[in-house]
């Protein structure tokens, strides 16, 4: 979620707006350190801090707030979600509860162009009159919250994945509208006049490209990459231009295992090397699912992306906490 761009949208609005952070956690809880959820006046909201009496309490609190003539402007509040919400994960949540108005504007719009910018950190003092947010570089991922007493560091910007998905049948488009409300942006390609469908997801930028392959260049470094075209040969050709790349840590392949091994045979006939044609990801999806079904088979293949997804920004945090010492062992939560 974009933080800052939507209470700036919400102040506009509604004039006021409150946002509800989890700031640090304790055991068991529905969501991690930097789950937030946005509150209107009027009672509709954006984001979750994971459901359930917690978030109800949360948003009829944020809401008494916005209700207020003079507000306070934040506040920390702990809930043991057993004795205190009657929930079953029994953990510890401390809350963030921030009321803005139109004197907050300048301030947020600030931020809200800094996360169009890309990643940036904040950090700031939590007063009854607001916390006043210095922004810089971040060493920490979006999202992300670090809380020492009344002294909150935190993660914002866009760091969603990017998938390069070659192929608007059935499966595409199922794969299409199953990432419409997951972290992640995607080129959806393909070569056929009116393939894709009349609605598209906004995280999902269509492109009817003649040739296909000329999606690579523009791909970040980083990006996933699922191949499920009309056509073998044009399967091949794009398998083939993922892998010599070299820069996609994801190449997926839609097919049997039958399917699979002649690809690797032609695969390592043109030169690509054995260590890499064994990181193709063919069949796709987690094991388990065998319904071939468009929806079951996106389902699965969603779910491989996402691991793969936090397997390596695991990984990524694991290498930057070693670099960094006074990050080793992440977050409050």
């Amino acid at each position: 979620m974009r933080v800052w761009a939507r209470l700036l949208e919400t102040i506009d609005s509604h004039g006021r707006v409150a946002m509800v952070t989890v700031a640090s956690t304790r055991g068991s809880t529905p969501r991690e350190a930097g789950a937030r959820v946005i509150i209107q006046p009027d009672g509709g909201f954006s984001g979750t801090i994971g459901g359930g009496t917690l978030e109800w309490r949360a948003i009829a609190v944020a809401q008494a707030a916005l209700a207020r003539s003079v507000p306070k402007k934040a506040e920390l509040r702990t809930l043991i979600l057993g004795t205190d919400m009657g929930q079953c994960c029994g953990g510890q949540v401390e809350l963030l509860f921030e009321v803005f108005d139109r004197q907050d504007r300048t301030a947020l719009a600030d931020l809200a162009e800094r996360e169009d910018g890309g990643l940036f950190a904040t950090s700031g003092r939590i007063t009854d009159a607001g916390v006043v947010r210095t922004a810089g570089p971040s060493e920490r991922r979006p999202d992300s919250v670090l809380l020492a007493g009344d002294l909150i560091t935190e993660g914002f910007g866009d760091d969603r994945r990017h998938l390069l998905l070659f192929g608007a049948g059935h499966v595409g488009r199922a794969i299409a509208m199953a990432l419409a409300p997951l972290p992640f942006t995607a080129t959806w390609i393909d070569a056929r006049p009116d393939a894709f469908p009349a609605h598209i997801p906004a995280n999902i930028d269509a492109r009817r490209l003649d040739d296909p392959g000329e999606a690579f260049a523009a791909a970040p470094a980083g990006s996933f990459v699922l191949v499920m075209s009309h056509s073998h040969q044009l399967d091949l050709a794009l398998v083939y231009a993922a892998l010599a790349a070299d820069r996609f840590p994801y190449v997926g392949l839609i097919g049997s295992r039958t399917k699979r091994i002649r690809f690797e045979k032609r695969l390592a006939a043109a030169g690509i090397p054995t260590a890499r044609i064994a990181d193709l990801v063919c069949p796709i999806g987690v094991f388990g699912i065998d319904s071939k079904l468009p929806a079951a088979i996106a389902a699965a293949t969603v779910a491989q992306l996402i691991i793969r997804d936090e397997t390596l920004r695991l990984a990524l945090t694991e290498v930057s906490a070693a670099h960094h010492p006074r990050l080793r062992g992440g977050g409050a939560g």
